[in-house]
């Protein structure tokens, strides 16, 4: 049994405690968080320990989750990978790559495992999806959430697009070389839509939008690979597949299928891989996965802030 501790029990790292709590390798032997009417109420809950300070678990746990605001993630960070404990940090995994190289270089000094939570390569649609691409050439996404009062202290492009942002790296391997952008304040000071377009050197481009201020939620990423179009949903876990197949004569066959998918919680499916990584087993999403997803959404950012600029539109920083 792996000892855990959960870094901020916010909605989401209550998550995390959960999960730890039931795949059956792991022990929830501390909660930490500044607010304690937060914290002790979920340690209690977990039969485990309530610190307010994350130095208090330094010798106590082997492994934590970060679950905190991102602008804390690279000091606890860093300071938790040189004393020795594997850390699966959430997504993004800093504020600037400066940051994020703390952080990697942290683990890489102590040879702890640093694992980022970049949730949506372990949907199983996604997985499935990968282990059948090929050349992709082109992407279109479209992640659309109802406002909620979580995570404003970063951006739609932090905060949502990230999440296609990452998965669309992971697809195409290539670098990027040209990235077009909008977005628009709406109910924050903050970017609350933006569309990007991204283009790579091998020719692939993507056009992603995100929306923190919509009537409805959509969680959808489309693909076309020579010979193919691949259609994935986040939200119920299903990609489907239409191939093309030419005729000599007439007009060419299409056929269409679903892949094979067994659905699971993505992120049991992320925590169960950051436990086996500590065992031994590769790291699935590393740190320098992480520094190339925030590099390319800071890219994004950027160029939002130059069009809202040129329109008169100020955006908080």
């Amino acid at each position: 049994m792996v000892k855990v501790a959960v870094i901020g029990v916010g909605a989401f790292g209550r998550e995390h405690a959960r999960v730890y709590s039931e795949v059956g390798t792991s022990d929830v032997a501390f909660i930490c968080d500044i607010d304690e009417s937060r914290g002790r109420p979920v340690a209690e809950h977990y039969g485990a320990n309530y610190v307010s300070d994350y130095r208090e678990l330094i010798g106590q746990v082997e492994a934590a989750s970060v679950t905190v605001p991102t602008e804390s993630h690279a000091t606890i960070a860093s300071e938790l990978l040189k004393a020795g404990i594997a850390l699966l940090v959430e997504k993004p995994i800093a504020r600037t790559t400066e940051e994020a190289d703390m952080i990697i270089e942290a683990s890489r000094q102590s040879g702890s495992v640093l694992q980022v939570g970049h949730l949506e390569r372990f949907n199983p649609a996604v997985m499935a999806a990968a282990r059948i691409t090929t050349q992709p050439r082109f992407f279109e996404a479209h992640r659309l959430s109802v406002f909620t009062p979580r995570s404003l202290d970063i951006d739609v492009v932090m905060d949502l697009m990230v999440h296609d942002i990452d998965v669309l790296l992971s697809l195409v391997k290539s670098d990027v070389t040209e990235v077009r952008a909008a977005g628009v304040p709406i109910l924050t000071p903050r970017i609350d839509i933006a569309n990007a377009r991204i283009e790579f050197a091998n020719g692939c481009v993507a056009n992603l939008t995100a929306s923190r201020v919509s009537a409805e939620r959509v969680r959808k990423l489309r693909f076309f690979q020579p010979g193919e179009y691949v259609s994935i949903d986040y939200a119920v876990q299903e990609a489907a597949v239409v191939s093309v197949k030419p005729r000599p004569k007439g007009r060419p066959e299409f056929e269409s299928r679903l892949l094979a998918i067994e659905q699971s919680e993505p992120l049991r499916l992320e925590i169960e891989s950051f436990l086996s990584a500590i065992q031994g087993a590769p790291v699935k999403v590393t740190g320098e996965d992480g520094k190339r997803a925030l590099a390319l959404a800071i890219d994004v950012t950027e160029r939002i802030r130059e069009h809202a600029a040129k329109a008169g539109v100020s955006l908080t920083s």
